[in-house]
């Protein structure tokens, strides 16, 4: 049986049983995975990445006038909807392995990265003021609990992560 990363949260949780789970691949970099029993989904790695590395470019598929739990905020007042598709999928963790670059419109990896391994970002590093704000599941020791947005960091919780120059700037100007 193939060991495969067990993935932290309630939503998707991943065993090494190959049954409970459905890969699609959508590049040369990445496969979505798909719990068939919860259907929950997230974008794994299917090669190696270290850290600074460009995992891919960010396009815009269209701008979007109000904001949803699948568009990215690039700018204080724009939010976007991602293309390629597939980068939804990169979900939220406390302690992220990528980055979305809103400036330079680029996933880059923030620390190494295996075949297999989900990629996650933490989502108040793009976004002011989540309009779906949830209690967080990622399973790491840095777990905020409660993901809001940046807005609802604290100063020093906010020194830790690396985030979007829209952000900085609101937290500076709050």
């Amino acid at each position: 049986m193939t060991n495969i990363q067990t993935e932290s949260t309630n939503l998707f949780t991943v065993s090494s049983d190959q049954q409970k789970l459905r890969k699609y691949n959508v590049s040369s970099f990445a496969e979505i995975w798909e719990n068939k029993e919860t259907s929950a989904k997230s974008l794994h790695s299917t090669r190696k990445f270290f850290p600074e590395d460009i995992i891919t470019e960010i396009k815009i598929t269209k701008y979007v006038d109000k904001p949803s739990y699948l568009s990215v905020q690039i700018d204080e007042a724009k939010h976007i909807m991602l293309k390629p598709e597939y980068l939804q999928y990169i979900n939220h963790s406390c302690d992220p392995n990528v980055f979305f670059d809103t400036k330079n419109m680029q996933v880059v990896c923030l620390k190494s990265i295996e075949i297999g391994d989900a990629m996650t970002f933490f989502y108040p590093s793009t976004e002011w003021s989540m309009t779906q704000p949830f209690d967080c599941l990622c399973g790491s020791t840095k777990c905020l609990d409660k993901i809001q947005g940046a807005a609802y960091l604290s100063t020093d919780i906010s020194k830790l992560y690396q985030l979007n120059e829209h952000i900085t700037n609101k937290i500076k100007t709050h």
